[in-house]
């Protein structure tokens, strides 16, 4: 009777970890991978939304950081992985 009881616990735990990975790990790499995408392909002159909702258009682009020109006379400096989404991709 105790190999059995053991068996089962097994075979739930080695559920629980599969249905873990497939409906959280997964979406959640497949969603970084996205987004790593979209940071490779930014170019400047592209309207984009940061995460803290701030609308603008590309002006410079480094490795790491880019500058968005919020106004005709105002850029401010974020983070690549700061951008959220392209702002085209909304308002389609």
């Amino acid at each position: 009777m105790p190999d059995s009881t053991l068996l089962t616990l097994i075979l739930y735990f080695g559920g629980f970890i599969a249905i873990f990975y497939v409906f959280i790990i997964q979406p959640r790499k497949k969603q970084q991978k996205r987004h790593q995408e979209l940071l490779d392909s930014l170019r400047k002159g592209e309207k984009v939304v940061t995460i803290g909702g701030i609308k603008g258009e590309i002006a410079r682009i480094k490795d790491k950081t880019i500058w968005l020109r919020v106004n005709d006379n105002t850029e401010i400096e974020f983070l690549k992985s700061a951008v959220a989404y392209r702002s085209d991709e909304v308002e389609q």
